[in-house]
Parts: C-alpha cells; sequence; structure tokens
C-alpha cells in the first residue's frame, strides 16, 4: 500500500497542500489525505487543527484507533463504489470520502469529516457520549465540543463529495502519467547505462587508440544517424542517437551545459536530415525555435535525454509526413526520364537507377500513387507521341512504331488498340 510520503514523492507536496487549502478557502470545511489503512494523514498546513471534538478523541489512543479505521473502512467503501461514500464515523460525525486510485489499485482516499447535518439535540448528545464511552475522554468536555461543530445542508454535503472526487480523479490522471514518464526515463537510462557499460569495456580495450579516431567515429556515427532520419527509420535512429548520446554522456559526465551544446548540434544535424527526407521545411523551421526554448529550461540530463528522444521521433515522423510529396517528386522525375527516353528499350531497372531508388519501392509508389505499373506509364507515353506522329502525313505505321520504341510493327498495333479501341490504321484515317 501506499504512504503519505509515498503520495507526496508522486505528486508532490506543494500541489496536494494547495488543493486542500484551496478546499477549505472555498468551502469553509476541512478534509485531509489518508493511506489505504486509514493511516498517514497530510493536513493543511495552513488549517492543521482539528475541530474541539476530534482533538478530544483523537488525543485518547482507542479514539485515534477508532478514527483510523472509520477513515479506512470509509475509504474502501468509496474505492468499491466507484464515486464519493457519505458516511458517519465511530464518534457520530458526517464525513464523506473519495477515493485515490491508481489503475485498479486503492491507495488511499481524500476524507471531510467533522460536520454535523442537523443542529444537536439532546438525544443526538447522549448518543455521542454512548459512542464514545470506552475512549477515556471528559464526556462533559465532549458535550460541550459538539456546540463548535459546523452544520452542513444536505446539498453541500453532496456537493462537496463531489468536488472531492472530481480532485481526486485529476490527481491520480496526473500521477499516472507521472509514472510513465518516470518509467520511459528510467528505461532509457538503463539502456543508456548499457550501452556506457559496453563503452567502457571497450574503451579499457583500446585505450591506446587516439583522438583522431573517435572524431571519426562521431563523425561517422552522426551520419549515420543523418541517414536514419532522412529515411524515416524510427528503430534505426533510436539506436544510433542512444549509442552518440552515450558518447557525450560519457564525454561530458554531469556536465548539463556541455550536454546541452552536443544535443543542440544534433538537434541541427537531425532538422536538416528531415528536411532532406521530405518533411516540411516551414514547418520544422517554427518548430526549431520552440524545441530550442524548451531545451533550455530542461535541468536534469535525464529529463533533457528524454526530451531529445521525442523530439528525435518528431523529426522522423516529419519525414513520414512528407512522403505523399516525396513519392509525387520522384515520379515526377521518372515520368520525365521516360519522356525522354521512351524511344530507347527501357526496363525497370533503367528507370529506377535514374531517380536513384529500388526497382520494388519504385513500382510500389507508381501503383500507389497513380495506380498503373511503370512499364504501363511508359506504355501510355509512347502511344501519346504515337498518336501525335499518325496524325502526321508523312509516316505510315511501320516508321511510327519504330519511332516510339516498338520494333514489331504488329505488336504495336496491338497495343495501340487495346489502349485506343481502335488500330493505329483506323487511328489515322480519321485523324487526317
Amino acid at each position: 500500500m501506499l504512504h503519505s510520503i509515498e503520495l507526496r514523492s508522486l505528486i508532490g507536496d506543494e500541489i496536494l497542500q494547495k488543493i486542500l487549502s484551496s478546499f477549505k478557502k472555498a468551502t469553509g470545511l476541512r478534509a485531509v489525505i489518508v493511506n489505504a489503512r486509514g493511516e498517514g494523514r497530510i493536513v493543511p498546513t495552513e488549517f492543521p487543527e482539528d475541530c474541539k471534538l476530534c482533538q478530544i478523541v483523537r488525543g485518547s489512543a482507542k479514539g485515534l484507533e477508532k478514527c483510523q479505521r472509520s477513515y479506512e473502512r470509509a475509504g474502501k467503501e468509496a474505492a468499491k463504489y466507484g464515486g464519493p461514500y457519505i458516511f458517519r464515523c465511530h464518534a457520530g460525525l458526517v464525513g464523506w470520502a473519495a477515493p485515490l486510485m491508481l489503475e485498479d489499485k486503492y491507495l488511499g482516499a481524500i476524507i471531510c469529516a467533522q460536520v454535523l447535518m442537523w443542529e444537536p439535540e439532546d438525544y443526538f448528545l447522549e448518543e455521542i457520549k454512548e459512542m464514545c464511552s470506552g475512549l477515556d475522554v471528559d464526556l462533559g468536555e465532549l458535550t460541550e465540543a459538539t456546540k463548535s461543530l459546523a452544520v452542513v445542508s444536505p446539498q453541500m454535503v453532496q456537493g462537496a463529495a463531489d468536488l472531492l472526487f472530481v480532485v481526486a480523479n485529476h490527481l491520480m490522471k496526473t500521477s499516472l502519467i507521472t509514472l510513465q514518464q518516470r518509467k520511459e526515463i528510467s528505461e532509457q537510462q538503463a539502456r543508456l547505462g548499457e550501452e556506457m557499460f559496453a563503452r567502457k569495456q571497450l574503451e579499457e580495450a583500446f585505450k591506446k587508440i587516439e583522438t583522431r579516431s573517435n572524431r571519426v567515429y562521431a563523425l561517422e556515427k552522426e551520419q549515420e544517424l543523418v541517414t536514419k532520419v532522412r529515411n524515416g527509420d524510427w528503430d534505426g535512429t533510436y539506436r544510433v542517437l542512444n549509442e552518440l548520446l552515450a558518447d557525450i554522456l560519457q564525454k561530458y559526465p554531469g556536465d548539463i551545459q556541455e550536454i546541452k551544446t552536443r544535443a543542440l548540434e544534433l538537434l541541427v544535424v537531425m532538422s536538416r536530415a528531415a528536411v532532406e527526407g521530405g518533411a516540411n521545411l516551414k514547418n520544422l523551421l517554427s518548430l526549431n525555435s520552440r524545441y530550442i526554448d524548451e531545451m533550455m529550461r530542461l535541468d536534469t540530463i535525464e529529463d533533457l535525454c528524454l526530451w531529445l528522444l521525442k523530439i528525435t521521433q518528431k523529426f522522423v515522423d516529419s519525414v513520414d509526413d512528407g512522403d505523399d510529396i516525396k513519392n509525387l517528386q520522384v515520379i515526377q522525375k521518372a515520368a520525365e526520364y521516360m519522356k525522354a527516353n521512351f524511344i530507347e528499350k527501357l526496363t525497370i531497372d533503367d528507370i529506377s537507377q535514374a531517380v536513384y531508388l529500388s526497382p520494388c519501392y519504385l513500382s510500389k509508389i507508381f501503383k500507389q500513387e497513380l495506380g498503373c505499373t511503370i512499364m504501363e506509364f511508359l506504355t501510355k507515353i509512347r502511344i501519346e507521341e504515337a498518336k501525335k506522329l499518325l496524325k502526321n502525313p508523312k509516316y505510315n505505321i511501320m516508321q511510327v512504331a519504330n519511332e516510339i520504341g516498338f520494333e514489331d510493327p504488329s505488336y504495336f498495333t496491338k497495343v495501340f488498340k487495346r489502349s485506343e479501341g481502335v488500330t493505329p490504321s483506323q487511328y489515322k484515317r480519321k485523324a487526317l
């Protein structure tokens, strides 16, 4: 179970104190935070005192134990029903509990108590005396203390209970995000630690290698990082970035300013690589200014490393976002090459080499963007050129076939008819 000190560590004492103090100022009611056993109370430092009756009851060891049991039972009931739970404590006072749930685990509750929902009458005072009779307290003093209790309407009790429930939910959602961030930092630091350990072993094995070799290594790794980012390869980018970070952390241990300088250099390198990979230059320029401001506000090396990792993923994602534009540019270059060389016996390998892509990838984006194969697109170019030549009286069918790269006139006729629905001869007669 989570103790109060753990809750403070998870959320922060300043935030917890602000919530409790603001609730008191807004409603006039005092709330505390307890763990799952009803213990370890966090109280508002601005309003540290319980009401007079609770001070008397909690001044007894038996009374304190019963208070904790009341809080424990109320918190668990609230967790079971998934909402605020209104209850009467062992001393007869009205209270309500809002559960603190982290995922499906009950960690504790925010408790507001020490109120009445009616003016105390004689039978009620007798009831309190009876409920507290075994606590070793002055019953006369206890009866007098009931006069200072706040009397709250049922509507206000329900409203205050609902408010605490909303606050509790928000607190635990924030805690979940904090835990996730800590987990991400821990995982990345573990990987960096592994990389640094491996690097240390290498350093011992090759400690006689000169500084120049280290510079060559860093340049090679930076170039590898550029290639991975440009290609939108996240797994490869993540691996190389961790290797570079391990190198930087080993070279400048604990020097966050120097590490920020190296991180800024990597930021510039990756930004250029993303643009080369097809990312939108205007968007990246506006983001880079914001990223630099964010980086300068970071004050721990762990946060800096996690931040750089997330920004790197945005660069890689921006390359993916620019794929459509990049694909269209490649298709345009391939089309221009085919128009300039359609008379040659072009193959898919010839065309893909002209645009520096693999035949498989070029075929994929042609089919994806244009809905046809590369060779079908080449055939369309040849047919369009053939239609122009057929309108010229000085060209016969065989000459047209030769001019557009078909050695066999009969095959040209077959391809032309399949495309246009008429033979070249029929098309020529209509055109002239």
